[in-house]
């Protein structure tokens, strides 16, 4: 009888982790931390076969429980150069989910706020694919559940051109994405989760993400969130229909499908190895150069309507509490560090923003490219910082600032930060406080896969961790980062005045503090971000 009773107990315990979807039933696992996962979960249909390049279908059904115990492929990135294969851990097939709740409120008894997060990449790959929601969850006292995925980068997910155009389906990368939330929408609850209360976030890519769901259709709310967080959101060179006809062209010639007389099947067709040889970055027609990401969202005059800064600056986007902010060294990871002369950080701007005028270049080299500007660390050209200054706020400062100027002015509660925490080794290098460093702070130092965060966020850096996380799942669970804030951290004052308050928040270790804006930045953002359009950001 006994070891009847405890065989029940456990039948019982296993049985609460099973959630059935209607298409199929997962079976989770619960953690000691009050944390109960639920792995590698389809919420759209494997897009292979007929499916490449298609919009995301439902996800078909299975019979019999599966164990989401373990993440699922992650999706295919673009290869550095021709001639690789398909990397180890991911798959065409790759349309899954993870999610992260509290044990006390998986069983749907209780309604608590989600964070969806949208990983980066830029666009090429899965950069932040398999973070644990665990350490978001505990630091909001298991009050929150978090939901993370994959969608599809690199052509899969966003090659385009005519032909596309009319067989296939655009943007599917953003189309994935928003496949997920509305899969959030439907199911959420089943795991204890507020269908009503979805806060989106996302960094690099991801947070370029949050401004395209922002402005999705021309800024149509269709109730999918209420709030959103973007980290280092990114700029970057968009382009329509017809101007991204060379990358589709490139690719059939390269794969030998342009001798067939429909390119798109041919495409659709071939072996996925044979096809990723050829899934490499190319340049824009009149660059010297391959640009850092060729593939991203396309001007499709649909779900993505127009230029980013275009539609904002027209009122075009969804009105929810937001926050955007930015690292002080946003472009160092990115500028090659041999650049040793104006010549060389133009050319890098030129292969980034082809379609940047000489008089933009040349104001840009006097702003930013002078003799006196010139830094020299370790195995590192004169030009590199002040090219990475130039670039970082081209492409992920000066548009987080303008995003803010623009929330705010439209009467909604913006909040802006300015990720300013020394790592010793990293400042000795040059490096400085790069691009999405911040996540190791927000997700917890375990939580973020792959990653690595600066050696001193173990020691001297150690409390940055609970003041961001704070910051972060105060503003996920009532829509403000101050509500639950660390009591020790200061008050994150929003933008304010109509637009031009300039207040941010300037985040160090010890000296966390508001700020405003310098002028010299706001100068030069108010620069850039005039000519944002003419780079068609």
């Amino acid at each position: 009888m006994l070891i009847l009773y405890l065989c029940s107990l456990l039948s019982l315990a296993s049985a609460s982790t099973v959630v059935d979807l209607g298409y199929a039933s997962y079976e989770g696992r619960t953690l000691s931390s009050g944390v109960t996962q639920w792995l590698g979960m389809r919420f759209a249909a494997p897009p292979v076969g007929e499916l490449r390049f298609a919009a995301p279908q439902d996800p078909l059904s299975v019979e019999g429980i599966q164990q989401a115990i373990e993440h699922g492929s992650i999706c295919i990135p673009t290869a550095g150069s021709e001639g690789r294969e398909v990397p180890e851990g991911t798959s065409e097939d790759c349309l899954f989910l993870d999610i992260y709740a509290p044990t006390a409120s998986a069983d749907g008894s209780k309604k608590v706020p989600v964070y969806f997060f949208i990983q980066g990449g830029g666009f090429a790959g899965n950069a932040n694919a398999n973070y644990n929601g665990t350490g978001l969850i505990n630091a909001s006292g298991n009050n929150m559940v978090v939901v993370t995925f994959n969608y599809r980068v690199g052509p899969y997910g966003f090659l385009a051109g005519q032909e596309v155009e009319k067989g296939a389906s655009l943007n599917n990368g953003l189309k994935d994405q928003r496949k997920a939330l509305k899969w959030v929408q439907k199911y959420i609850s089943k795991f204890g989760g507020d269908p009503k209360h979805v806060v989106i976030g996302g960094d690099s890519a991801g947070a370029a993400s949050i401004t395209l769901m922002l402005s999705a259709y021309g800024g149509r709310d269709e109730g999918l969130f209420v709030a959103a967080a973007a980290e280092s959101q990114s700029f970057g060179h968009m382009l329509n229909v017809s101007e991204s006809q060379f990358a589709y062209d490139a690719l059939a010639t390269a794969t030998s499908c342009d001798s067939s007389q429909n390119t798109l099947e041919c495409l659709r067709n071939l072996d996925v190895n044979v096809l990723q040889q050829q899934n490499v970055n190319r340049p824009y027609p009149g660059a010297k150069g391959k640009p850092l990401f060729q593939y991203g969202p396309t001007i499709d005059e649909d779900l993505v309507a127009d230029y980013t800064y275009r539609l904002f600056h027209e009122g075009k986007f969804i009105k929810v509490p937001v926050i955007f902010g930015h690292d002080t060294n946003e472009g160092t990871n990115f500028v090659p560090k041999s650049t040793s002369s104006v010549d060389a950080a133009d050319t890098f701007i030129r292969n980034q923003f082809p379609s940047i005028k000489q008089a933009h270049i040349s104001r840009i080299n006097s702003i930013f490219l002078t003799a006196n500007q010139t830094e020299t660390f370790p195995g590192t050209g004169p030009y590199w910082r002040p090219a990475s200054t130039a670039y970082g706020e081209i492409r992920y400062i000066c548009p987080g600032i303008d995003m803010s100027s623009v929330y705010a002015a439209a009467g909604v509660p913006s909040w802006n930060y300015h990720y300013a925490v020394q790592d010793p080794a990293n400042e000795s290098s040059g490096v400085g406080t790069y691009h999405t460093v911040e996540i190791n702070a927000i997700w917890g130092l375990t939580n973020t896969g792959n990653s690595h965060a600066p050696a001193s966020y173990y020691t001297t850096n150690a409390d940055i961790v609970p003041l961001m996380q704070g910051y972060w799942t105060s503003f996920i669970t009532s829509l403000d980062p101050n509500t639950k804030r660390l009591p020790s951290s200061p008050k994150w004052e929003t933008w304010g005045q109509d637009g031009d308050g300039y207040r941010r928040i300037f985040i160090r270790t010890g000296k966390t503090k508001m700020e405003t804006v310098p002028q010299g930045q706001r100068n030069r953002c108010k620069y850039l971000t005039s000519i944002g359009v003419d780079l068609k950001q």
